[in-house]
């Protein structure tokens, strides 16, 4: 039986203008890479087929910062784009759908204004809302990881996705920036507990993180957002890619 291929998203974390790395998310361990839209247009060089772009400003504050940025990214590069941080509203929503933005990602929200995200879903679907799950000690983060909840990751999942909801982005915090590996295990038991689609992020190290991940696709791991290992660089897209796609035609 053949099965959707497993999709590499390289990450694009904009704060100040800027392409910047963060360690586990602290936002005073910063490197900074420069020019976003120059750093998707290396991406698209090297084949990548999503772009994956983070607001760190806006996570932060709690509303779009670096939206024109996005939305210039999204109209230059010809592959589609999804964006997280600071999407609090339906109005957001639909600005960022509208200016050729592929998919939305909700965070915070999907913690604080619940109402908000099951809208969403309903008007856009599971196509262009994913569900970003930032977890700590198997718990939500909100506020771009400022804040912790008392919701259980994949409590919430289930709850969303009765709503409709049908991609989820998992973080494990401890592992961000880390090149410590990806939390696979953690990974692994969303996708099976929701059964929908989970896509990986944080830790990813090497190339043998993203063939073990692959391995898990029949069970709903669906991708991963690849950033440190990138920039560092561990390895190119272009290994990575090529790797990948060994893996699905096997």
């Amino acid at each position: 039986m053949s099965q959707k291929p497993f999709i590499l998203y390289p990450a694009i974390d904009i704060r100040g203008g800027q392409c910047v790395r963060l360690f586990k998310g602290d936002y005073a361990q910063e490197t900074v890479y420069g020019d976003p839209l120059e750093m998707a247009q290396k991406w698209i060089q090297q084949g990548a087929e999503w772009i994956h772009l983070v607001d760190l400003d806006g996570a932060k504050v709690g509303q779009p910062v670096n939206d024109q940025i996005v939305t210039s990214i999204a109209a230059d590069v010809p592959v589609p784009v999804q964006i997280g941080g600071g999407i609090r509203h339906m109005k957001q929503v639909e600005y960022y759908l509208e200016k050729g933005v592929q998919r939305v990602i909700l965070g915070t929200s999907a913690i604080k204004s619940p109402d908000f995200v099951k809208e969403a879903l309903k008007e856009f679907g599971g196509t262009h809302v994913a569900i970003g799950l930032d977890a700590r000690d198997g718990y939500v983060a909100t506020e771009g990881w400022l804040e912790s909840s008392e919701v259980k990751t994949e409590e919430l999942a289930l709850r969303l996705a009765d709503h409709g909801a049908t991609t989820f982005i998992f973080t494990d915090i401890s592992k961000d920036g880390t090149l410590t590996g990806p939390n696979i295990e953690a990974t692994l038991r969303l996708a099976q507990t929701v059964g929908q689609e989970v896509i990986a992020s944080g830790g990813v190290s090497r190339l043998e993180d993203l063939t073990d991940l692959e391995a898990y696709r029949a069970e709903g791991i669906a991708g991963a957002i690849v950033g440190k290992a990138l920039y560092q660089p561990v390895f190119t897209l272009e290994e990575a890619l090529k790797l990948t796609k060994e893996g699905s035609s096997c």
